[in-house]
């Protein structure tokens, strides 16, 4: 008996698999323990709630239809795919394919099941950075909601313009892991939910304290070797651009993060290094390589670790401040920074210094070998590919999460914000959990073991643990 198909080439396929996990794990629990320690204690289990929540609703929306949007055959000319589920046997167990794709890249050697479920983690991924945009004061059952519409008016529709063979893949843009189609699509519609949505209560803002830095260091940790599998998992092949993809992530993210300390002690107010500032300066330097991974060499990440750091640097300490619309839009981790400036100016950069010798696919006899060509190496129209498939992210996604969030509120009559009463108290008032419970609070919780949560029986919140919530900073 024999386990492989014709087709299928174990190694790929175990490469791919695992990528897809170090993907996964940049999700859950990377970012909902980043995310959890940087906001403040009474926030807490919200935003874990919300990570793991978009997980598990981007999965369903992706096997149902989502993968064939943005990677099926063309349904409305080469903007979109035709939805259609991937839960039949063929789908998972057969040969993987990509209709508009296939005849550009080596006969592929996974099932698809490994496609698919590569895919929706970055699905998965977007959606969960621009949470950060926005916490503090999104209703969670809007964003329940919001989160399988975005996907599929939005993500799907970038990922087949770019990556499924779709318009901008046509005329030859380069995103080779995703700079434009997450981090670039996460950080415009995380600002324009921020706008729409409304600011944190003032006092949140103003006293917005990280809940647990070591927290925080364990999640980054994680996500940047997690963007091992983000990058060197593209190609869909264990070779040389997979290994080649790695070393240029992490030299990139390590001139990043010492770009943004190193500016931090000598240009900022205070001169001095913080962890956040270098954690900052990590963000730009994953999300301004990603784009480029396996299209520039060694020099060329590290000029985008350095310029998208000390870019993003300068835009996080003066657009807030003297900038319309950054001054006005209250976005609570600074997504738009280190994931939608770094990912914009990472895949620009991309158009300078792609290396034709930086081979993704080997050419076997007349046909040519595949890599991507900057303007530095005699290709001058490729940074205008880059800074028109750019913009067209940037107006769609901002127009799609723009209508969604209308139609939630005036079609579907939700409250896209928390009452000033409930974020008030945080956690405990709309879950009837918190992170850090005091002593007061385990105590009543003991003396009503019968009770299943903070909350009575009549659905209220206890007076007491009201009390402990809104102690939180």
């Amino acid at each position: 008996m024999n386990p492989y198909p014709a087709w299928l080439n174990a190694g790929d396929n175990s490469w791919q698999m695992t990528a897809a996990t170090l993907v996964g794990l940049m999700s859950i629990p990377a970012l909902a323990v980043l995310y959890g320690g940087l906001v403040q204690k009474k926030w807490a289990i919200n935003t874990v709630m919300m990570v793991f929540t978009t997980f598990c609703l981007v999965l369903i929306t992706w096997v149902l239809w989502g993968f064939k949007l943005g990677f099926g055959t063309p349904l409305v000319s080469t903007f979109i795919g035709d939805p259609r589920t991937v839960l039949g046997h063929s789908a998972l167990q057969g040969q993987a394919s990509i209709p508009l794709v296939n005849s550009l890249v080596p006969s592929w050697h996974l099932p698809g099941a490994s496609v698919v479920y590569f895919q929706f983690v970055f699905a998965a991924i977007t959606p969960i950075l621009f949470i950060g945009s926005v916490l503090g004061r999104i209703s969670f059952k809007v964003w329940m909601v919001f989160v399988p519409l975005w996907i599929t008016f939005a993500y799907c529709v970038n990922a087949f313009l770019v990556w499924g063979g779709g318009y901008w893949a046509g005329k030859g843009a380069l995103d080779f892991s995703g700079g434009y189609v997450i981090h670039l699509a996460a950080g415009t519609s995380g600002f324009v939910a921020a706008a729409v949505i409304g600011p944190r209560l003032k006092r949140d803002r103003d006293r917005a304290i990280p809940n647990n830095l070591l927290f925080v260091a364990v999640g980054a940790g994680i996500l940047w070797l997690g963007w091992n599998g983000f990058n060197g998992g593209d190609p869909y092949f264990a070779g040389a651009d997979a290994a080649a993809a790695v070393v240029n992530t992490n030299l990139a993210t390590a001139v990043a993060m010492m770009t943004w300390i190193i500016m931090d002690m000598l240009i900022s107010s205070e001169k001095k290094p913080t962890f956040l500032g270098g954690l900052n300066g990590m963000i730009c330097g994953l999300v301004g390589i990603t784009p480029a991974a396996g299209y520039v060499n060694g020099f060329g990440a590290i000029v985008i670790g350095l310029v998208c750091s000390a870019i993003v640097w300068v835009a996080w300490y003066y657009l807030p401040k003297y900038v319309w619309p950054f001054n006005r839009v209250d976005d609570a981790l600074g997504v738009v920074y280190t994931h939608g400036i770094a990912g914009l100016f990472g895949g620009l950069l991309t158009g300078l210094l792609a290396d034709p010798k930086m081979i993704v696919y080997l050419g076997l006899g007349k046909n040519p070998s595949i890599s991507g060509v900057g303007l530095f190496y005699g290709h001058p129209k490729q940074l205008l590919i880059q800074l028109e498939t750019a913009l067209t992210i940037i107006i769609w996604d901002a127009a799609v999460t723009f209508v969604i969030l209308m139609v939630i509120k005036h079609v579907f009559r939700m409250k896209l914000r928390f009452d000033d009463e409930v974020l008030e108290i945080g956690d405990i008032a709309v879950h009837g959990e918190e992170a850090y419970p005091s002593d007061e609070l385990i105590s009543v919780g003991s003396s009503r073991a019968d009770e299943a949560s903070p909350t009575s029986p009549d659905g209220k919140v206890p007076e007491k643990a009201v009390t402990s919530g809104s102690d939180d900073t």
